[in-house]
């Protein structure tokens, strides 16, 4: 796709009437709730949503962007604006949908509960803890250096859901037969390892970007490629769709593209669209990846 070709929209209020009739393929520039009113039931395989972290801080990067997570109203107004918008991404998820919603252990406990409140406890997956090194350290507490994320299937069981593998297996007296898969000698013969390495678990060490990285946009938040390849690989496949209503710099668009997925994006600030825009314009895909 290049940028000539996809569906910008840009409205600081109503969606309804700018949305294209093809739900995925495009970005609207909009209050997410304005935007996600506009879509149909049950047409979203996947949603990852980043949204404010509650820091009751204004971030900035490198280049001057801004980034406001100030809320007057505490908690109950945090609550508030994230529980209505889980009301609708409930809706939008398919019956074999999945969302995942990446917070910080600041707010992650009452996060959790408002997705119980509306997917229900029994639908809850995984509490993802993404760790990483970065900077800085506390004389007064441990080092900080961790993400949350949960996860939650819209029907337990209907979900969609691939195993993930990743790194080495830590197992003493690890051999490999002629053919090279891994195995282990034991008294009933030889055990045999899954080639492909571990199963990942629920403790994910993806480096943070680092200020030098080729995937810097500037955006404040913006999070790594490989998180999100890793998000969209477990719980979608070829084709689905796969959306993000906090798009920011457009990282969960760009990577669902180039993984031959749907994509379908949103934010508020005019300046995080452009920068997803030129990024998406410049993703190849690569057909097949599961």
């Amino acid at each position: 796709m290049n940028e000539a070709k996809a569906n910008i929209h840009c409205s600081s209020h109503d969606s309804n009437h700018v949305l294209h009739e093809n739900v995925a393929e495009q970005i609207v520039c909009a209050d997410n709730l304005s935007m996600m009113a506009a879509l149909p039931d049950a047409s979203i395989d996947l949603v990852y949503i980043d949204p404010p972290f509650m820091t009751n801080t204004t971030r900035s990067s490198s280049n001057g962007q801004k980034y406001d997570d100030r809320w007057a109203g505490g908690i109950d107004e945090y609550r508030a604006f994230l529980r209505i918008r889980l009301v609708a991404i409930h809706r939008l998820l398919r019956e074999s949908g999945t969302i995942y919603v990446h917070v910080d252990p600041r707010v992650s406990h009452h996060v959790r509960l408002l997705l119980d409140e509306k997917f229900g406890a029994e639908n809850f997956l995984n509490e993802l803890i993404w760790s990483y090194r970065t900077g800085g350290i506390s004389k007064k507490w441990f080092g900080r250096k961790h993400d949350t994320i949960l996860v939650y299937a819209k029907a337990l069981g209907k979900h969609t859901f691939n195993i993930q593998r990743d790194g080495a297996y830590r197992t003493d007296g690890l051999k490999h037969d002629e053919t090279g898969r891994p195995f282990k000698q034991t008294t009933k013969g030889r055990l045999y390892f899954n080639a492909d390495g571990p199963a990942v678990t629920d403790v994910w060490e993806i480096p943070f970007l680092s200020t030098v990285s080729l995937e810097r946009t500037g955006y404040p938040t913006q999070k790594p490629e490989a998180l999100l390849e890793r998000i969209i690989r477990a719980s979608s496949r070829p084709g689905d769709v796969v959306a993000d209503f906090f798009c920011g710099s457009g990282t969960t668009l760009a990577v669902a593209k180039r993984m031959g997925r749907k994509w379908l994006g949103c934010d508020a600030s005019e300046e995080a669209v452009k920068i997803a825009v030129s990024r998406l314009g410049r993703v190849e895909t690569m057909v097949g990846l599961g």
